[in-house]
Order: C-alpha cells, then sequence, then structure tokens
C-alpha cells in the first residue's frame, strides 16, 4: 500500500479515511499534509500514481481504468475496514468518481461523501468544448500552465525543471482527455457529494453532477482560479467545511 498511498498522519483510530486523490500532473504530497490539519477522527490517505515521486521509474498510467484497478486493488482491504470519504480537485475529480462507481458497482462499497473540485461533471459536453490540453505544442502548453497557475513562475523558467513536470502533466491530461463518460439511465451513486470550484477559474458544469448520485449535492464557490484550494484561508475552509460533513457522516454511519 505505500506505493500507491502516502499518509505523513497515521491515525489507526480514526473513524474515517480521507482519501485525496491528486490534480494532473501532481503528486501526494500536498494532501498528505492536510492530515495535520483534521482531528484525530479523520486519517488522511493522498494517492500516489505512478510516474511521479518514489514511483518516478513506473511508467504512466495508460488510462482511467488502469488507474482505478490499481486503487481499487491495493486499497479495498482499507476501504473494508471503516467508513471513507474521497477529495479530488480537477483530474482527481474524475479519478475519485471513476474510483467509486467502481466500488459500489463490483463491490457494493460507496465513500460517505464525495468531495468534488475544479471540474464539470465527467458526462458533461462542457468538457469536449476546447481543444485537448494534451495535443497543444509545448510552447503552448506552457502558455497554458502559466494562465492556469498552480506553478511557480522559477520552475515555468526553468527549463530543466519543465523536463520533469511537463511528462507527468501531459500524460494525466491525455488520460482525461480520453475519458469519455456516457452516463446511464438513473444514478449511479447513492452518497452525498460537494462541488467546489474558484470563483476566477473557467467556467465548470457543477450543475451536472446532480445527474450522478441520489444524494444531496451541494455546490461552493470560494474566491480564486483553478487552483484556489492553495490559498491558506481557502484551505482552511475546505478542512472545516470537509471536517463538519465527516462528522455528521460519522453518526449517521453509525
Amino acid at each position: 500500500m505505500d506505493k500507491l498511498v502516502t499518509c505523513y498522519y497515521r491515525r489507526p483510530n480514526a473513524v474515517t479515511r480521507l482519501i485525496c486523490f491528486p490534480w494532473a500532473g501532481g503528486g501526494s504530497i500536498y494532501s498528505a499534509l492536510w492530515g495535520k490539519l483534521f482531528d484525530d477522527s479523520i486519517e488522511v490517505y493522498s494517492i500516489r500514481l505512478p510516474g511521479r515521486e518514489s514511483r518516478m521509474q513506473e511508467p504512466f498510467a495508460q488510462n482511467m481504468e488502469q488507474i482505478v484497478d490499481e486503487i481499487t486493488h491495493i486499497l479495498l482491504p482499507q476501504l473494508q475496514e471503516k467508513s471513507f470519504a474521497f477529495f479530488g480537485h480537477s483530474f482527481g475529480s474524475f479519478t475519485s468518481f471513476a474510483t467509486a462507481v467502481r466500488l459500489k458497482q463490483k463491490y457494493g462499497l460507496e465513500p460517505v461523501h464525495l468531495f468534488v473540485s475544479g471540474a464539470s461533471a465527467p458526462h458533461s459536453k462542457f468538457r469536449y468544448a476546447t481543444q485537448k490540453k494534451s495535443e497543444l505544442s509545448d510552447e503552448d502548453f506552457v502558455k497554458w500552465m502559466s494562465l492556469v497557475g498552480g506553478t511557480p513562475a522559477e520552475i515555468l523558467q526553468n527549463k530543466d525543471a519543465m523536463q520533469l513536470f511537463i511528462p507527468p502533466l501531459r500524460a494525466d491530461l491525455q488520460v482525461a482527455d480520453n475519458f469519455i463518460y456516457k452516463k446511464p439511465a438513473g444514478h449511479v451513486l447513492s452518497c452525498g457529494l460537494t462541488c467546489f470550484d474558484g470563483t476566477e477559474d473557467t467556467p465548470h458544469d457543477l450543475d451536472a453532477w446532480k445527474d450522478l448520485t441520489s444524494g444531496d449535492v451541494s455546490i461552493h464557490k470560494l474566491p480564486g482560479g483553478h487552483f484556489y484550494l492553495k490559498d491558506p484561508a481557502n484551505e482552511t475552509l475546505l478542512v472545516k467545511y470537509i471536517s463538519k460533513y465527516l462528522e455528521t457522516a460519522e453518526i449517521s454511519y453509525f
């Protein structure tokens, strides 16, 4: 499990696990550090995808199926132990959703809540309105990264750093670009779902997430662009919201 998951703050007596899925090109460290922000009732697992951090020598995932296969295979014992919730930002919204659907359909397991951020619902036509990011030229790709934000200027201006940074980002974006989700009739999930987004980000089709679950769906917009969650004030609000929701879910779970 240690290959797939970073957990800096082990809490074996935690009631709920919050499993965090990275954005495109992202590693596990950012979300793993959230562990210190939650109380002892919540243990944070942060997913580490192949091709980065300690998995640098492994080939990147080629498709969503491959990502979901690995996560469900490795984490199934932990997911059967106690209640769990998912949080995913941008690309992580899709990987967390796809994993939740697989768990429900194949194992009868479901997160107590799905927190998604910075992404249209996977079946929304909004996702296909622009050119595929993974097909941009290197020059245009760097320009797009600059506009989206989240990457320090010193990295964008360092060619050696960019040679390490771009490949996992391109690989994840290719998975996202090729992730075509055809929603079946009815809802595929029954858990509650919360959508977060930045007020200055490219508009996302958040309402379409309501098509995917029979549970309650709420939408919250916080100040900032695509990486609004990196702002300390927004991060505090996210943690407080998630904590409060999971405390309620823990009571109803038992």
